[in-house]
């Protein structure tokens, strides 16, 4: 997995180059210096990442955030690029596990938000990758919704969620199977099957990690 999570940041950092600092995402409120701002405060300011979960703790992480945000340009991708040794979630040890579905996700965050984007093709190796997490995020996030949940990735595997009643079923790469269940829903390239109502309530689900 280590070596995905190297891609992604290597492509992300060079795209947050390309796009410029000012450049939407799909996070809402926070331009591309914004989420690189959070990348870099994640991996280098360990005091912080409580408030990443924690509502008490918030405001001080996104000081720190904001702090990281108000540097250069060019030294905050640098940073990014090149996370430091000792860094709890960058290191060579956490790298997989720990970024190989954040750096996809913020990747497409960048990327979905464009106007002319298309799904890449990744390769197998990376979508099998993906699709424990999607598998995991499935049976979290969709445990309470009110339907008989069928979760399929073609060539990859299912799952089932949901708290039962009438049956819908999502279906999609591994990859947008991802990007809808971590609250990305209206950029995803999935498919679901069901009631029109009953989808529609899926696709605006509060999912977000």
């Amino acid at each position: 997995m280590a070596r995905y999570a190297q891609t992604e940041r290597r492509e992300l950092a060079d795209l947050f180059l390309t796009v410029g600092p000012d450049a939407p995402t799909l996070n809402a409120g926070w331009t591309a210096r914004d989420l690189a701002a959070h990348l870099v405060v994640r991996e280098r300011r360990p005091d912080a990442l409580p408030g990443l979960r924690l509502p008490s703790l918030s405001r001080y992480t996104e000081r720190v955030r904001q702090a990281a945000a108000a540097q250069p340009y060019p030294r905050l991708i640098d940073q990014l690029r090149r996370p430091p040794w000792w860094s709890p979630l960058g290191n060579p040890l956490t790298d997989g596990p720990a970024n190989t579905l954040e750096f996809f996700i913020h990747h497409e965050d960048v990327r979905r938000a464009r106007p002319d984007w298309r799904p890449r093709e990744l390769p197998p190796g990376q979508q099998a990758a993906l699709w424990k997490p999607a598998s995991l995020l499935a049976r979290l996030r969709l445990r309470r919704f009110p339907a008989a949940l069928l979760i399929q990735a073609v060539g990859f595997g299912e799952v089932r969620a949901g708290a039962g009643g009438e049956p819908l079923r999502l279906e999609g790469a591994p990859a947008e199977l991802v990007i809808f269940l971590s609250g990305r829903q209206s950029a995803a390239r999935v498919h679901l099957d069901g009631t029109p109502a009953l989808a529609e309530r899926l696709r605006t689900a509060p999912l977000g990690l």
